[in-house]
């Protein structure tokens, strides 16, 4: 029997400006703790800016969205661009800001956020699959603006709700490592550090998430 496979979208390397990567690897651990193999992709472009983690001041310096996702991948990402649904039986998307300000522009435009063409039809193509979609922290936002009423979570802040529902989608509110399921679109959420979470907190929303979407495949 044939292991499935997931298809993690990462969107840089460090939670400032990229993926978060506490989210990224514990999503990489579940997906193989609970039988199934992986698949990285990013898309191929600049990242939005460069942020210093310890000081959260601009650097003065470029990096390459898929260069930097390969630092959490060990090197094994695709191009996002070459993404095919049919190879792959579910996406899960990590959070941190680069899936606000790489994978969309959510951090600058809120609802009015443009998603990249890249990310979306990847989103698209596999929602038109019916094949499972999970979003970890803040990247349920792009889910929120590409299918109309799906069901999500961010955890519990105020502002960011207000957003999901102007984007006509719907928010459940929930605590460290708890999921929100919309059986009927089958996408998984998880608030992950939208709320002050700790790093076992984030292995267990990444553990019950995946669990959730592997069920879904069924």
């Amino acid at each position: 029997m044939n292991k499935k496979s997931i298809a993690v979208i990462l969107s840089g390397c460090g939670h400032q400006d990229g993926a978060e990567i506490h989210e990224a690897t514990l999503t990489l651990w579940a997906i193989h703790k609970n039988g199934a193999d992986y698949q990285c992709y990013a898309p191929n472009i600049p990242q939005h800016h460069v942020l210093n983690h310890i000081n959260g001041k601009e650097m003065d310096e470029q990096r390459n969205v898929l260069i930097e996702s390969a630092r959490i991948a060990r090197g094994d990402v695709l191009n996002l661009a070459d993404f095919q649904a049919a190879s792959h039986d579910a996406l899960i998307i990590p959070g941190g800001f680069g899936a606000a300000k790489n994978l969309s522009t959510y951090a600058f435009d809120g609802a009015d956020c443009k998603v990249n063409e890249d990310v979306q039809k990847a989103i698209l193509s596999i929602a038109a699959q019916k094949k499972p979609i999970g979003a970890l922290c803040i990247a349920p936002v792009i889910l929120a603006k590409l299918l109309d009423q799906v069901l999500v979570t961010i955890g519990q802040d105020s502002a960011t709700i207000a957003s999901i529902e102007a984007m006509n989608a719907r928010h459940t509110t929930t605590m460290q490592g708890e999921i929100a399921v919309d059986k009927e679109r089958k996408v998984v959420t998880t608030p992950c550090y939208m709320l002050d979470s700790r790093v076992d907190q984030i292995g267990e929303g990444a553990d019950r998430l995946v669990q959730e979407v592997l069920q879904l495949m069924e």
